[in-house]
């Protein structure tokens, strides 16, 4: 199992049947009896079921015949002390859990909503990148804290493949930062773009049908990459006990063909952010004619954190690649190079989150910024059309001020009319009061703009115009307890306000139907006429006295 390993000839004790580890003595011929091996090389004892350390202070003080040792520890336990690996896994976990502190203050900034939802534009696009963000900071920090144990076990085991284990869903996670940090930019581009006039660009065109489509193409390659890797059996990773053992087992399956086709797919992601890029600033910033101008423009335009942090992905996908070809720099080896180790591995992915988070604290949220926006053109237009709005303390100072609820103000306003039912209440009462103001200005009138002042002055005098409608009577209020009759007894005073000279003969018990002039209705012969908007009024009647609705 190991090198150096001397199953038949055990250190030299005081006979042949005696063995010495450090100064203890075992029974030899017990010891091969149930099969075990001695490993100078780590100072283990195993027959391939149990495994023993025998360096002090863990060497056993004996064993039975029976095969048990006394005082024995077994061998995959952390009971070395911490090394470099540890030391500087523990550092890169405080800066990583630090970071997850400062993106959750920037998703709960970026996250809240100052504006209606739009369907267009879900509010859980703009959070996808602070949600990636949190996952690579959990994946790290369970991936260092895991790899202390690394340094810790005398047996290479089970830490090494968990440590690597959310290494590599860092890597997928970190590539997923930054394609949603581009995605949403290009989102954010396009809101701005289109919210002066939301007609201005098709959703079912061939930009709004590449940008459906490249998410799910990304993401395509990304899950790709995470079942050609994760899915896997790592236990051939732990066969680090001997070089032996390392070149027989550990470098191929660490340098396989599907490592090396999950690199390939990574760097397909990371030209997919970039055609995600180049698509935004193409249909969403201003066009540059010739080729050296459109490479300074696309690079003028993108925003300075992608310039930083496209490289940086990059890098990541860089190292994975090397790692799938050179087994000495990978942090699946176990006595790995830690410096290309924790600067390839480690310190892209926290560079990347460093700087979404203070590109987080720099920008405003977007509502508030697209309300900031609306603001400015309005502004603008108002001095186009030479508009001065005052400022919002002018309503307070004045006290024109709308507090309370939204249902608050519409109780006020209706108390303002009068409340409950509303509308018959009040035009009773103001028919009222105009036919009171009818019968008291009737005999002092002499002159007036409006046709019933006329007609009101001519028969206050005791004479009229000849063939003139009398006036009409005063207004009686109804004081039954049926609202429909309420109603028609209003509809029937508005109307002999506004027609004076059409009078309504019907009795106050009979139906709704009012003729007017008392003249019914006849169909017209073949020689008349006929037209939908002819009146029913006699042309040899005087004509209509038609009052103005201020009169009423």
């Amino acid at each position: 199992m190991f090198l150096l390993s001397t199953r038949d000839g055990f250190p030299k004790g005081d006979n042949a049947t005696d063995t010495i580890f450090h100064n203890i003595h075992f029974n030899a011929s017990t010891l091969n009896y149930w099969n075990y091996t001695y490993y100078p090389i780590n100072g283990t004892l195993s027959n391939g079921s149990w495994c023993m350390l025998m360096n002090p202070p863990y060497t056993p003080k004996g064993i039975l015949t029976n095969g048990t040792f006394i005082n024995s520890t077994w061998c995959y336990l952390a009971t070395d002390p911490i090394g470099d690996r540890a030391r500087a896994g523990i550092g890169f976990a405080v800066a990583f859990a630090l970071c997850l502190i400062f993106i959750l203050v920037n998703l709960k900034k970026h996250g809240e909503l100052h504006l209606p939802a739009e369907k267009r534009f879900y509010p859980i696009g703009r959070r996808w990148q602070w949600y990636w963000s949190i996952f690579v900071c959990a994946t790290a920090l369970v991936g260092l804290f895991t790899g202390i144990d690394v340094d810790r076990y005398h047996v290479v085991e089970l830490p090494i493949v968990l440590n690597n284990f959310f290494w590599y869903l860092m890597q997928i996670g970190i590539i997923a930062v930054v394609w949603e940090g581009v995605r949403h930019w290009g989102s954010w581009m396009e809101r701005q773009y289109i919210d002066p006039n939301p007609f201005v660009l098709q959703q079912n065109d061939k930009r709004g049908m590449f940008e459906l489509w490249l998410p799910i193409i990304f993401y395509l390659w990304l899950w790709l990459n995470f079942f050609l890797i994760i899915p896997r059996n790592w236990g051939a990773i732990e066969l680090q006990r001997s070089p032996e053992q390392t070149i027989e087992n550990a470098i191929p399956a660490a340098t396989d063909g599907r490592f090396k086709a999950g690199t390939f797919l990574l760097f397909v992601a990371w030209c997919t952010i970039m055609v995600s890029l180049w698509h935004s600033i193409r249909h969403y910033e201003p066009r540059n004619r010739g080729f050296f101008n459109r490479i300074i423009g696309f690079l003028g335009y993108m925003p300075f954190r992608f310039t930083l942090m496209i490289p940086l992905a990059l890098a990541v996908v860089a190292y994975q690649g090397l790692c799938s070809w050179d087994f000495g720099l990978s942090p699946l080896n176990a006595k790995t190079n830690l410096l290309a180790m924790y600067l390839g591995g480690y310190a892209p992915t926290f560079l990347i989150l460093v700087i979404q988070i203070i590109a987080g604290f720099m920008r405003p949220n977007e509502d508030r910024e697209l309300l900031r926006q609306r603001r400015e053109r309005g502004q603008a237009l108002d001095q186009e059309l030479g508009v001065i709005r005052k400022p919002a303390w002018w309503r307070r100072v004045n006290g024109d001020v709308s507090a309370g609820s939204m249902r608050d103000r519409i109780m006020r306003n209706v108390r303002e009319v009068g409340g409950g039912r509303a509308t018959g209440r009040e035009v009773e009462r103001l028919a009222e009061r105009r036919a009171a103001e009818m019968e008291s200005d009737a005999a002092t009138r002499n002159s007036g703009i409006e046709m019933n002042g006329i007609r009101g002055a001519n028969s206050a005098r005791g004479g009229g115009i000849p063939g003139s409608a009398p006036p009409p009577p005063p207004y009686t209020p109804y004081g039954g307890k049926s609202d429909q009759r309420r109603s028609e007894r209003t509809v029937e005073a508005v109307a002999g306000l506004l027609f004076p000279g059409a009078s309504t003969n019907t009795p106050e018990g009979r139906g709704r139907g009012l003729e007017v002039a008392n003249e019914q209705p006849r169909r017209p012969g073949t020689n008349e006429r006929s037209s939908s908007t002819a009146s029913g009024v006699s042309t040899s009647g005087p004509p209509q006295q038609i009052r103005s609705m201020l009169d009423i």
